[in-house]
């Protein structure tokens, strides 16, 4: 499992930040950073899905192209149409925690594997068979109507980060 990095922008108050709600009181344990005085950002891994890095090229008859910064855009895009809500489903990966992320009520890794920017890692839901019969299924239909890198040739994120290539990467 890869993900893409979701920005959590956890805002503090400095001036009367009260108790916490009970329904919204939470630990939250990653690896943060700060954006400014007041703001602080955690990055999760999408649990079930991985995405296209974003440097990683795809390709098409006419040559190479990003798709892992299509991916990226296309992950941009789908935040920024709504509220997100994140469910940690697991422990850190790779220094992360490990989410499933809606926008609107919307699985976003769902969403970016039947678009084509994604790929299922059904190996990480082996707990959570729906979601991962629902990856599968946006998987073959982006496969069969080629959306996205299904248009054409790609490496598997997986092997991607291993130091796999494109022909068309080597040039």
């Amino acid at each position: 499992m890869r993900t893409i990095l979701l920005l959590a922008v956890i805002t503090l108050a400095a001036c009367g930040a009260a108790e916490p709600q009970a329904e919204l009181a939470h630990d939250l344990t990653g690896r943060a950073r700060a954006l400014d005085g007041d703001t602080v950002s955690i990055d999760f891994r999408f649990s079930g899905a991985d995405a296209f890095e974003r440097k990683q090229l795809c390709e098409i008859a006419s040559g190479c192209y990003p798709c892992g910064k299509l991916a990226q855009d296309a992950t941009a895009r789908m935040l920024r149409s709504g509220e997100a809500t994140i469910h940690l489903v697991g422990n850190s990966s790779y220094g992360r925690p490990v989410a499933v992320v809606d926008v609107n009520g919307s699985d976003l890794g769902e969403q970016l594997i039947s678009q084509g920017w994604a790929v299922p890692a059904t190996k990480y839901l082996s707990r959570d068979r729906d979601r991962a019969a629902r990856y599968m299924s946006a998987y073959d239909e982006a496969r069969t109507n080629k959306r996205g890198a299904h248009a054409g040739k790609w490496i598997d994120p997986e092997k991607w980060r291993r130091g796999e290539r494109l022909a068309c990467e080597r040039n």
